[in-house]
């Protein structure tokens, strides 16, 4: 939930999906459709999509528990090389190290001075974890990141700030975290945007609104060619499915 979404939109949603699907077992025994349900107001549904199908494997392959190896957690469907590190350092406390673009920032600026590749990235952070505080260490960063070396740099209050190798370089530019891999990009505005568009279908979706009630309004703001295709998304997603001219939570 809290990827790509705020901490303060995520709460209220977490403290409701907790009391009815808390565990892989309850999630995967849920309808897709309750999934989705559950996870109105949090925007790019697919991540519910891809939390209930982990759920289900979960169940059917590990007796509904999260298993702490890597390589299991990253077949789970919907789990990249964040989530999974992310549940073996905090979730188990194993020395692995944990990369979003927040300790991203930190690595090309502050211990490496120049932009770096995804592998790079994570291969430096690996060997930058220290034995035995996993957990604390990875936190430190990811504070590092998000209180200090922000888009815009605060450094005058970091804690790096007398090893930084781009401090000691004068902020040579280019940045060498706008070009390093898993930095975040600005996004683009919301309104009239496709984001926009597929959250107006699924809330459609989710009251099982005639077609009548809404396509009309959503063709004349988007045109009938981006409704369609806002649809279709939809549907090869998992998150829709077409009945007659309606469409309901798959």
């Amino acid at each position: 939930m809290l990827q790509q979404t705020q901490v303060t939109r995520v709460i209220p949603a977490w403290l409701r999906f907790l009391a009815t699907m808390g565990t892989p077992t309850s999630c995967a025994q849920a309808s897709r459709a309750d999934v989705v349900r559950a996870w109105e107001g949090l925007g790019y549904h697919r991540r519910a999509v891809r939390l209930h199908d982990a759920a289900v494997v979960l169940v059917e392959r590990h007796d509904g528990e999260v298993p702490d190896l890597l390589a299991e957690l990253l077949a789970l469907p919907g789990v990249g090389a964040y989530s999974a590190r992310a549940v073996l350092a905090f979730a188990f406390e194993h020395d692995v190290a944990v990369v979003d673009t927040n300790v991203a920032r930190v690595l090309s600026r502050a211990v490496a001075g120049r932009a770096l590749t995804a592998k790079e990235a994570q291969t430096l952070a690996d060997r930058l974890v220290v034995h035995g505080r996993g957990w604390s260490h990875n936190q430190a960063l990811l504070d590092l990141g998000a209180l200090h070396c922000r888009a815009r740099p605060r450094c005058e209050a970091c804690p790096l700030r007398r090893s930084c190798l781009w401090r000691r370089g004068s902020f040579a530019q280019p940045d060498p975290a706008v070009s390093t891999a898993g930095t975040s990009r600005p996004q683009t505005a919301f309104d009239g945007s496709d984001r926009q568009l597929r959250g107006l279908v699924l809330a459609v979706a989710r009251r099982a609104l005639p077609a009548g009630a809404w396509r009309a309004s959503l063709e004349e703001r988007f045109g009938p060619e981006r409704v369609e295709s806002a649809l279709d998304g939809l549907v090869a997603d998992g998150l829709v499915v077409r009945r007659g001219g309606d469409v309901a939570l798959a």
